[in-house]
């Protein structure tokens, strides 16, 4: 699918105001998606559930549906039982990658431990949990945290107070047929406007069969193994989907290009969710604003298809000897 675009309306570079930048400065922009070309897109799913726990079948039917829809990985994540590598051997998953997790659950929020070398306590202190977690080879990611009436399963002060975390689900399907919202945008903005350097994770939370398929997260590796995909997962080098073909990511200097196969609008945010470009169809290439610390960019498809870009991060960089 092609489009045709056209720019509704960029913000100027300044924003309306002066700019002063000391003489030998330059505003660099960093980001996880250097060097992507060439590489392989994998798709996957992070928080999957079973009989084990609360999903309504068992882990082997599981699996075999989401290889049986193309999916490159998957991890699944019942509640509060350790999925290990050793586990994983008693499943066939085809060239589906198994990577091994938990949802850490009892007595607080809700965190997903991602590549998982051991069982962690569901510690109601749940700084110490992702403390315990940091100290293997896994990493956290905060789940669902607008599930639940009054949108607040996990609060904006947790997420500020809390440190060491990778990152938060900024969709989690099964929500969709729950109390509260899928999108956890606003806190995301939010802790992105702070200054925190957190990544957004699209998810299925999977109980179901009706549950699969509703969000994924789409990492760029090298090559096909377990270690890559996790690497591109904590690193931010991966977008997260509803349905959105991001195929390709560029920055040459403070511009930057995304290119989808089926985006119909493409907004670009700034600080505080201000939209700094929006353009209708399925490509922009903007500038980054002066005034932004960090710019993201939402695709949005029909229906209830987006894709989101993880953070550009806008620095300065003083030259020695100014």
């Amino acid at each position: 699918m092609c489009y045709s675009y056209r720019i509704l309306y960029q913000m100027p570079k300044s924003n309306g105001k002066t700019q002063h930048v000391c003489k030998g400065t330059k505003k660099l922009i960093e980001h996880p998606y250097h060097d992507i070309r060439g590489e392989e897109w994998l798709r996957g799913n992070l928080h999957t559930h079973s009989t084990r726990s609360d999903g309504a079948r068992d882990v082997q039917t599981v699996i075999d549906d989401y290889a049986s829809r193309g999916y490159d990985y998957l991890m699944i994540s019942d509640h509060d039982i350790y999925t290990s590598i050793e586990d994983h051997a008693q499943w066939q998953s085809g060239r589906m990658l198994l990577i091994p997790g938990n949802e850490i659950t009892r007595n607080g929020p809700h965190l997903l431990h991602v590549a998982a070398d051991r069982f962690v306590a569901p510690d109601k202190d749940r700084q110490a949990v992702i403390n315990e977690v940091a100290s293997g080879t896994g990493f956290v990611i905060v789940n669902h945290p607008d599930w639940q009436a009054g949108f607040n399963h996990c609060s904006l002060e947790h997420l500020r107070n809390w440190d060491g975390y990778q990152g938060i689900e900024i969709y989690n399907g099964v929500i969709g047929r729950l109390n509260g919202s899928p999108y956890a945008l606003r806190k995301w903005e939010t802790l992105l406007s702070d200054g925190r350097r957190v990544w957004g994770y699209a998810n299925d939370d999977s109980h179901a069969v009706q549950d699969v398929g509703l969000g994924w997260n789409v990492v760029s590796v090298k090559e096909r193994s377990v270690e890559s995909v996790v690497e591109a997962l904590r690193t931010g080098r991966f977008y997260a989907s509803t349905g959105v073909e991001i195929t390709g990511i560029s920055v040459d200097d403070r511009r930057i290009r995304i290119e989808t196969s089926n985006a119909e609008r493409i907004i670009g945010h700034s600080d505080w969710g201000h939209r700094f470009a929006v353009v209708d169809g399925n490509t922009i290439d903007v500038e980054v604003p002066d005034t932004a610390t960090y710019v993201r960019f939402e695709c949005w498809g029909r229906g209830e298809q987006f894709a989101w870009t993880q953070p550009f991060f806008q620095q300065v960089s003083t030259s020695a000897g100014t």
